[in-house]
């Protein structure tokens, strides 16, 4: 009996150690401009945190930005108060993160769409050019003029990323197309005035384009609202964006920063967190694009197969895709 209830004790201490382990991690998010309800970048972050809080019961933290001179301070706050690991969204978090994180160097650090070099420090990035191509593929078949159009955000490297791998999968479709493109602005604010977007794609609809992918964050809310208005067709970004405007949006290239966040905490909770790059692409299933009841009945046969087709190839490494953050150019 005596050695029964010693075994007892000692599992119940296993379970109360475990207990603790699980209580020890403290994990954050900080938005970037634009706000964890974009519908689109932000709200994957979201999407993978609320995942992991329904899949273990560990509460969160996180934040939204009003402007730039927030990263720092909510990064370092979220660091005093002993959070770990914080997940930062965004390129433009890449100054603030490099400068806490080497004020705290036992803090957990990742961000999203940059690398900072750092020992705590994940860096995620994607390969948006390969999910764009697939989508443009989509685009060029579904369109009936042979024009359709590109809405970026903010007028920097990683959107021309989208648009560059968007044009080569539309003309791998359809090499005759012409491919209209617009960028928002070069502030942070080119992530967040749905006007603008709308405006940008009406003038694309003007000049005969019929389908118009965005990559443009809160922007691209008014895309999607401007092609439903005319119409047309629009393609979504990031998340699943089909059902904003149920046949009316083409598809969506799906950019799974939900499973990088959703990866990060429970890496750190499992004690298997790693720094350094992780890259995620089609074969990593980092990204994609979405088929659902929403858009089922605007992707025909052909198109589904034209489109699993261009993706086994890219996985295998038949098709390369341009990437514009290696190269700055774009020959489509």
């Amino acid at each position: 009996m005596k050695k029964f209830l010693m075994i007892s004790a000692a599992f119940a201490g296993l379970a109360m150690s475990s207990a603790v382990q699980a209580a020890d991690i403290k994990p954050a998010v900080l938005y970037d401009l634009g706000g964890k309800f974009d519908k689109s970048f932000n709200e994957a972050a979201y999407t993978g945190a609320e995942e992991f809080k329904k899949a273990t019961g560990i509460e969160y933290r996180d934040f939204e930005i009003q402007n730039d001179a927030q990263r720092e301070q909510a990064l370092r706050n979220f660091a005093k108060r002993g959070q770990s690991p914080i997940v930062a969204i965004g390129f433009s978090q890449a100054n603030a993160v490099e400068k806490v994180a080497k004020e705290f160097p036992d803090i957990q650090f990742a961000i999203v769409d940059m690398v900072v070099d750092l020992p705590n420090v994940r860096s995620i990035v994607f390969k948006e050019h390969e999910g764009s191509y697939l989508v443009g593929v989509l685009a060029a078949m579904a369109s009936k003029t042979g024009k359709v159009g590109f809405v970026g955000g903010m007028d920097i490297p990683l959107i021309s990323k989208f648009s560059c791998g968007y044009k080569q999968g539309v003309k791998a479709a359809n090499p005759n197309a012409e491919v209209f493109e617009n960028m928002t602005g070069t502030t942070g604010a080119a992530w967040n005035d749905p006007v603008k977007g709308g405006e940008l794609a009406k003038s694309q609809f003007d000049r005969g384009a019929d389908v118009v992918y965005h990559a443009a964050g809160a922007t691209g809310i008014g895309v999607l609202q401007a092609a439903a208005d005319a119409g047309k067709l629009g393609i979504g970004v990031d998340s699943n964006q089909n059902g904003l405007h149920p046949g009316k949006v083409l598809t969506s290239m799906l950019k799974r920063v939900d499973v990088a966040v959703n990866k990060a905490f429970t890496d750190s909770k499992n004690d298997k967190w790693s720094s350094g790059v992780e890259v995620l692409g089609l074969a990593e299933g980092g990204v994609d694009w979405a088929l659902d009841d929403n858009n089922k009945a605007l992707v025909t046969a052909e198109m589904k197969a034209a489109v699993d087709k261009a993706k086994a190839d890219i996985i295998s490494g038949t098709i390369k895709v341009h990437d514009y953050m290696s190269d700055k150019s774009c020959p489509f």
